[in-house]
């Protein structure tokens, strides 16, 4: 018989977030704890032409040839990078975006920038880094290309791996989500039974994973565990109406976790606040065994940022294991949906160990990725 080898241990070592709540995790989680929401009336006609409830990032200093889009990663970044010097060699930079620096279509519609690989090299050399790659499939970017992080560090290709996920509000994001009809015009109720659609935001957010951890030895220990992804190939906007898909890429997360749906201590949902997202995780819970599990969706504080939501809501949770603490679904208060779950209704501190963190996009994907606290 062939000899079992172990796989590597990946590890989140750093995080730092730039969002309307705040320009550090710490700053951000804080906010979040206080049930402090960073959405709020815009009518920049730079962005809408009718009023929409959203999140936007403020006070962002622009340098050199750096777009907004750009800065904004650069920031988030070096959130990191300034506590903790990498080796440009043996360290991945992994970009994930759904968009990226869409709004040069308004301003120079053949800079090279508008290809998503092009901002990501762009950002590197101007942080220093040498290898780059993007990911860019819908709103599971964020925790996808996490996945993909830890399957490049248990393979040794590197040693540390620094995924920024960002994307940034502008025209065409949000005239697409108009031309839908998917945007509420208050503020978001995800699961909620009086919900009327998503809000869009802006972030861009980093986290730091390692196989070496004793390189940061004074890094929180958070293992990343499994992961699963999945397609339900249901329709371009509209997800599966069954969940079983979602449900796949939970329990393909829990087998290559080794854990059990009891081991689940709370779960940070996609929960955009439409219809059919909503009522399809609740589904995808159900059939995993999962409805009993603390559960909340963080849209009400940051809209749905898209390619960042997966990295922004990660951090949020990670500091929630760290910090014993779970936090309130904002905008919930009667359920929605057709399956049971346990919806976090007021903030409130707890042991907590293992988080599920789930995400669906445009396309019919669905990524689950499961982190877990050690002492």
């Amino acid at each position: 018989m062939e000899p079992v080898v172990a796989r590597k241990s990946v590890w989140v070592v750093a995080d730092s977030i730039v969002s309307p709540l705040g320009n550090t995790s710490e700053e951000n989680f804080r906010n979040v704890v206080d049930s402090v929401s960073g959405l709020r009336e815009i009518t920049d006609p730079a962005i809408t032409t009718s009023p929409i409830h959203a999140g936007q990032v403020v006070g962002i200093t622009i340098e050199n040839d750096l777009t907004r889009f750009e800065q904004m990663c650069v920031d988030a970044i070096r959130g990191i990078i300034s506590r903790y010097p990498l080796s440009s060699s043996r360290t991945l930079l992994i970009l994930s975006t759904t968009k990226g620096n869409i709004d040069l279509l308004k301003r120079t519609p053949d800079d090279p920038r508008l290809r998503l690989h092009a901002t990501a090299k762009h950002i590197a050399n101007y942080v220093g880094f040498q290898n780059v790659i993007t990911v860019s499939n819908a709103c599971i970017s964020g925790v996808m290309a996490v996945t993909v992080a830890k399957r490049y560090l248990q393979a040794g290709t590197f040693d540390h791996a620094l995924v920024i996920g960002a994307d940034e509000l502008t025209s065409f994001v949000v005239s697409g989500f108009q031309s839908l009809g998917a945007l509420s015009s208050d503020a978001c109720k995800p699961f909620d039974k009086n919900r009327t659609g998503i809000n869009l935001g802006e972030a861009a957010a980093a986290i730091l994973l390692s196989s070496k951890p004793e390189d940061f030895p004074a890094a929180e220990r958070i293992e990343v565990m499994g992961s699963g992804l999945t397609n339900d190939a249901n329709h371009i906007s509209g997800p599966s109406r069954t969940g079983e898909e979602l449900a796949l890429a939970i329990t393909t997360a829990l087998e290559e976790s080794n854990l059990q749906p009891s081991d689940i201590d709370f779960i940070s949902a996609h929960g955009t606040a439409t219809i059919y997202n909503d009522e399809m995780e609740a589904k995808a819970f159900s059939l995993a065994r999962l409805s009993h599990v603390p559960l909340n969706s963080l849209k009400g504080y940051y809209g749905h940022t898209l390619g960042a939501a997966g990295v922004v809501e990660l951090i949020i949770s990670i500091h929630s294991l760290l910090n014993n603490r779970l936090i309130r679904s904002l905008g919930f208060s009667v359920s929605g949906v057709s399956q049971p779950l346990n919806i976090i209704q007021e903030s409130s501190s707890t042991d907590l160990k293992t988080v599920l963190k789930t995400a669906s996009g445009f396309g019919g994907c669905n990524a689950a990725i499961v982190l877990q606290k050690h002492s």
